[in-house]
């Protein structure tokens, strides 16, 4: 007779309960907590009307401004133009909301184009979901966007990071975007080795922990309201440190979109086989220190040898094309959608 606690004895038991342990930990991995509803920084719109911020882009700053409700937030959009007019989106970048078609917007409009802006989540007057600021994000935002307003299709204009955008939204809705595409000093393929130290450490997760903050806020804040307001300020740069110091989730998405979004790995969208039914106008200034004029050509390079497309070089110009020569911009576009 095997007697109690015999090796045998404990290996009969380890084989009853091994299995039950086992679908214990399974039961219980595969049915975790439910997921937490996505946490929404405010925009703009929360700041008090002493705020620099209302006067360098007061809410109403286009005509026709909106709100629309989206599982990842609001959005502020504008519509300008005249309804019966061709549809064009303007997509702006990484960290100047709508206010970057100050000059380019009304122009378009005046010409009989009906123009769409909006704040990408994060910045301006639209809510700053706590979540990953990758291309789908983006995508998705301005795809209900669309939705909501009821437009099948639009022209694509994007600057900067909403190059890179405006490629990725072509590439997963085609169906929505005309066969015209512009876009202006345009992200998309940035490389590693080009981005600066400070543009790197921005978008380490610790940082952007960190300048997301309170302490960081309140210090951010402090430096902006206490800085001289007859100094002359650029109004670019300006809304760009009151955004930081007083928007808690801006810090958070500048940082997630230069580490997620399509500012760089949208090679993919670029060499997707939907813009060989497309013509697109890559617009960039050869002296653009942010995304070097380099890019223009190997954006071409990447799109289906089927595309139609063209580099309209503007000699000198920097970065901020739609601001330094907003007439040029205008121009093109006007041509590029004209064009047969």
């Amino acid at each position: 007779m095997v007697a109690l606690g015999t090796p045998f004895q404990c290996l009969t038991y380890s084989l009853l309960i091994l299995p039950v342990l086992l679908l214990s930990i399974y039961f219980l991995a595969a049915f975790p907590d439910p997921p937490k509803t996505i946490y929404l920084h405010p925009g703009l719109s929360s700041l008090p009307l002493s705020c620099k911020s209302w006067k360098l882009y007061p809410e109403d700053f286009y005509p026709g401004g909106a709100y629309a409700s989206f599982p990842y937030g609001k959005t502020r959009y504008f519509l300008m133009g005249p309804e019966d007019g061709k549809k064009i989106v303007l997509i702006h970048g990484l960290s100047v909301p709508a206010m970057i078609w100050k000059d380019v917007a009304p122009s378009l409009a005046a010409r009989g184009y009906r123009v769409l802006l909006y704040d990408l989540y994060g910045r301006g007057y639209s809510d700053g979901p706590q979540t990953k600021y990758n291309s789908n994000l983006y995508v998705t935002q301005l795809a209900l966007l669309m939705q909501h307003i009821e437009w099948d299709r639009a022209v694509l204009v994007g600057v900067s990071m909403g190059g890179g955008l405006a490629a990725a939204f072509t590439a997963s809705f085609p169906n929505l975007v005309e066969d015209r595409v512009v876009i202006i000093s345009s992200a998309g393929l940035v490389l590693t080795s080009d981005m600066s130290r400070t543009t790197k450490i921005m978008s380490l997760p610790l940082v952007q922990t960190l300048t997301s903050s309170l302490v960081a806020q309140k210090f951010l804040q402090h430096l902006t309201d206490s800085s001289n307001d007859t100094t002359p300020v650029d109004p670019l740069q300006e809304i760009v440190r009151l955004q930081s110091a007083h928007l808690p989730g801006y810090n958070a998405a500048i940082s997630s979109s230069l580490r997620d979004g399509p500012v760089r790995g949208e090679y993919g969208s670029f060499s997707n086989d939907v813009w060989e039914t497309r013509k697109l106008l890559i617009i960039h200034g050869t002296n653009d220190n942010t995304v070097p004029y380099k890019y223009a050509a190997m954006i071409q390079t990447a799109l289906p040898q089927g595309c139609k497309s063209e580099i309209m070089t503007i000699n000198g110009g920097g970065h901020d094309l739609t601001i330094s020569h907003p007439d040029t911009i205008v121009e093109q576009i006007d041509r590029w959608i004209l064009s047969p």
